[in-house]
């Protein structure tokens, strides 16, 4: 073999070299081309994502400040109510205290008259006489 074809095969062998290396080169590059596009489009999702999140975040915590209100608002409510039981409970008892104050005079002043019928007598001989006055009706008053 001639020398010059040894060194053709040598030159095309290098070149053969030299083409596979900058396709590697190249092939190399186009997969970090499209590993930082890829990732790109990840960050940009996340980022959208990352505000999805926070207007969730943001709506969970005005909820729970309506739920605190609304919960200030029913124990302010329920104290409310407990103060007018406590209240109705009062004007019961002293309505309840006068009812029976009434109850008592009414009896002492039917006590007092002798025109209020007996209620031990049985038979009913004072009505017979047409003098009674029935018990808590209005004395003096005729119709």
């Amino acid at each position: 073999m001639a020398t010059s074809t040894i060194v053709w095969i040598v030159v095309a062998v290098i070149a053969l070299l030299v083409v596979i290396a900058v396709a590697a080169v190249l092939a190399r590059k186009q997969r970090e081309r499209s590993r930082i596009a890829k990732s790109d489009v990840i960050r940009e999702q996340v980022r959208q994502d990352s505000i999805d999140v926070e207007r969730r975040e943001a709506l969970a915590r005005e909820t729970a400040a309506r739920a605190r209100a609304a919960e200030a608002e029913a124990e302010a409510k329920a104290a409310e109510a407990q103060r007018l039981k406590s209240h109705a409970d009062k004007h019961f008892s002293h309505a309840t205290d006068a009812r029976n104050d009434l109850e008592e005079r009414s009896s002492h002043a039917d006590a007092l008259d002798p025109r209020v019928k007996d209620t031990d007598d049985p038979d009913g001989a004072a009505d017979r006489r047409g003098d009674a006055v029935p018990r808590n009706s209005p004395v003096g008053h005729n119709n």
